[in-house]
C-alpha cells in the first residue's frame, strides 16, 4: 500500500504533483525506441549499458522503468512470452511490477538525488557514496536468478566522483547486468561513458502527445481546462514536465512572463525583467524558476549558433552557458536570492550584446 500523499518522500525524478515514471503503465510515442530495446533483447543484443537521451519531460524515465519492468518480468529472452511480446508492457498485478513499483525489488537499485528532511530540498548532485551503494546491487547473486539493473536518473546530476564510480563498473560489467541512464543533455555526459553506451534519442513529443499524457496522470491535471491543458502543451517545447509546469497553480502567470521577457532578448524591457525576478524570487516558485533556466540555456544555445562565424564569441557565449547553469544549482544548493540571481543572468547577457556590437 502506497503511503498517503502527505507523508511521501519528494522524489526528485518526478515532476511535483505528478505520478511517477514507474506507475506508467502506457508509453505515448517512441515506439520505435520501445521496438529497439525489445528486439535487441529478443534477439540476445542487449548491450549492458543504455544511454536514453532526449530533451526533458518527453518520456524517457518512462521508457527506462517500462524496459526494466518487462526483463524482471521475462527473464529468459528466448520465452515464447518474448517471442510474442508486441511491447514492452507487462501486468501491473505481476511481482515484478509490483515489486518495482513499491522500490522493493531486491535485483534494482535506483540513482537520483536525494531529499534532505533537515534542508527540505533535493541534493545539488548526485554523490559519489549514492552511487556506489546503488552498485552493490551487481556485488550479489540477483534474488530471482534473472538481471540486475540500475537505472540513473539523471547523469547530469552525477558529480565527478559519482560518474567516475559508475564509468568503472559500465567497463567491468558482471553478467546478466543492465544498467539504464537517462540524460536530459547527453553530450555533456563523459565522453568514456558515452562511447560505451548503447544510445537511444527521444525526440519531443508532439501537442497532441502531451494533451493524452495529461489525461492519464489523474487529478488535479486531468482534470484542468481543457484550453489550458491545450495551451500548455503548445508551448512546452515537447515536453510534459514543461506543460505540467505551466499548469501548476504556483507557476500560475510565470509562464507567459518568462516567455515574454525572454523574447525580448538580447535587450529586453527592464520593467518586465524586474517583474519576472519579482515573481521567481518567491521560494514557492521552485518549478518556475527551474523552467527559467531551461528557458534562458536554450536562448543562449540558440543565441551561440547565430555566432559561429566568430569562433571567439560563440566561445564567450558558451561560457555564459556554463556560468549560468552553475549559478543556478549553486542558488538552489546554497539557498541564495533567486531574485538577483534573474537579475544578473539579464546583466551578463546584456554585457555580451553590447560587446558583440
Amino acid at each position: 500500500m502506497r503511503k498517503p500523499e502527505a507523508e511521501e518522500t519528494p522524489e526528485s525524478d518526478a515532476a511535483p504533483g505528478a505520478p511517477h515514471p514507474r506507475h506508467a503503465r502506457t508509453l505515448v510515442a517512441h515506439q520505435a525506441a520501445e521496438a529497439e530495446m525489445l528486439t535487441a533483447y529478443r534477439e540476445g543484443r542487449l548491450a549492458h549499458a543504455w544511454l536514453i537521451g532526449g530533451p526533458e519531460g518527453v518520456g524517457k524515465a518512462t521508457l527506462a522503468w517500462r524496459f526494466a519492468r518487462f526483463l524482471f518480468a521475462n527473464p529468459d529472452p528466448g520465452a515464447p512470452a518474448v517471442r510474442a511480446a508486441r511491447d514492452l508492457t507487462v501486468d501491473p498485478k505481476s511481482q515484478a511490477a509490483r515489486h518495482l513499483a513499491a522500490l522493493a525489488h531486491p535485483d534494482f537499485s535506483l540513482v537520483r538525488r536525494v531529499w534532505q528532511p533537515d534542508k527540505k530540498k533535493f541534493a545539488s548532485e548526485i554523490q559519489v557514496e549514492h552511487v556506489r551503494a546503488a552498485l552493490t546491487v551487481f556485488q550479489m547473486s540477483a534474488a530471482f536468478g534473472g538481471w540486475r539493473v540500475c537505472l540513473v536518473d539523471c547523469a547530469e546530476d552525477l558529480n565527478r566522483n559519482g560518474a567516475n564510480a559508475l564509468l568503472k563498473m559500465i567497463e567491468e560489467p558482471p553478467e546478466r547486468s543492465l544498467i539504464l541512464i537517462v540524460s536530459h543533455r547527453p553530450g555533456q555526459v563523459l565522453p568514456t561513458i558515452r562511447s560505451r553506451c548503447r544510445r537511444l534519442r527521444l525526440d519531443p513529443l508532439t501537442e497532441s502527445d502531451i494533451v493524452t499524457i495529461i489525461g492519464t496522470l489523474g487529478e488535479p491535471w486531468s482534470d484542468a481546462d481543457p484550453a489550458a491543458i491545450a495551451e500548455a502543451a503548445g508551448r512546452a517545447k515537447g515536453s510534459v514536465r514543461e506543460a505540467l509546469a505551466r499548469l501548476s497553480p504556483e507557476s500560475e502567470g510565470a509562464g507567459a512572463l518568462i516567455d515574454a521577457t525572454i523574447a525580448g532578448l538580447p535587450h529586453p524591457d527592464p520593467r518586465a525583467v524586474a517583474k519576472l525576478a519579482e515573481a521567481l524570487g518567491s521560494r514557492a516558485s521552485t518549478e518556475a524558476f527551474e523552467a527559467f533556466n531551461r528557458e534562458i540555456c536554450d536562448w543562449l544555445a540558440a543565441y551561440a549558433a547565430q555566432t559561429v562565424s566568430s569562433p571567439l564569441r560563440a566561445w564567450e557565449v558558451g561560457a555564459l552557458w556554463d556560468r549560468i547553469r552553475d549559478a543556478a544549482r549553486e542558488t538552489e544548493a546554497l539557498n541564495l536570492d533567486r531574485k538577483l540571481h534573474v537579475l544578473a543572468v539579464f546583466a551578463e547577457i546584456a554585457a555580451i550584446a553590447r560587446r558583440g556590437r
